[in-house]
């Protein structure tokens, strides 16, 4: 049972213990950090992604760890597999506390040249499958719970390399959680917040022009660098845990000072 705000210490309240907490892109970058991240600090876990090998290959790391872990294969961008994952969650453990919305997309691509199915893919992925995730997993979430939504340092400000449909989907990611804050706060006591990393070492950042975004990085941030997993992981840890019981529909930025000088 988590302790109450009035006798926990300060560092209790960031514990997960018997928290079951569902993590969508868990497979990889920095899912794949967020489902370490969790386990470490005692939850259950439910991981979901696209790729089921790999999948599995996390779910065997961390059991060897002694993490309880459910995967789930799970394309987000299709409402039905949203509530089946949310189904098997709870069929195994009874409840969802804490969902960690954070299976996305992030090509580049000049506008006039983009492919509406592309720009369509990304919106879906990143965007409605956001959406679709919380409202599949809210119904089975507890008074206390947290919905913790990845957006992106590119939901306020402009990127320096095209990337129109990325910027667009997470910005709507920032209002869909000031929305569902005031939906679900009050009246079923779900927190729902959102993260917005600035540039991490990930998969999606070790692609082709990852060295021209490092410049960039470097040359328009105060920290001059790409951020390291474990320096956003503290910060989930916070959202999703009682360390954050006072703050919903927020959003919190960890981008080492690059939307403060952009």
């Amino acid at each position: 049972m988590t302790a109450s705000p009035a006798t926990a210490s300060p560092l209790d309240r960031f514990r997960l213990d018997h928290q079951v907490v569902v993590v969508t892109g868990a497979s990889s970058g920095l899912g794949l950090g967020f489902a370490r991240a969790t386990a470490a600090v005692g939850a259950t876990l439910v991981l979901a992604a696209r790729r089921e090998d790999r999948l599995t290959a996390v779910a065997d790391e961390l059991r060897r760890s002694g993490t309880t872990v459910l995967t789930h294969r799970t394309d987000v961008s299709r409402p039905e597999e949203c509530d089946d994952l949310a189904a098997a969650a709870v069929a195994e453990f009874g409840r969802i506390d804490v969902l960690v919305n954070n299976a996305g997309l992030g090509p580049a691509g000049a506008a006039l040249r983009e492919d509406p199915d592309v720009f369509g893919t990304v919106i879906d992925v990143n965007l409605n499958g956001t959406y679709w995730m919380a409202r599949a997993c809210a119904p089975h979430m507890p008074r206390g719970s947290s919905i913790v939504n990845v957006a992106s340092v590119l939901a306020l400000v402009a990127s320096r390399f095209p990337q129109a449909h990325y910027a667009a989907s997470k910005a709507g990611v920032l209002g869909l959680t000031r929305d569902l804050a005031q939906q679900w706060s009050a009246r079923r006591g779900i927190r729902v917040n959102a993260l917005c990393p600035g540039y991490f070492a990930s998969e999606m950042t070790a692609s082709e022009g990852a060295e021209l975004l490092r410049g960039m990085v470097a040359d328009h941030s105060i920290l001059g660098r790409f951020g390291e997993q474990e320096e956003l992981d503290a910060a989930l840890l916070f959202l999703a845990s009682p360390a954050s019981s006072y703050m919903t529909g927020g959003s919190l930025v960890v981008d080492g000072g690059l939307s403060a000088i952009v």
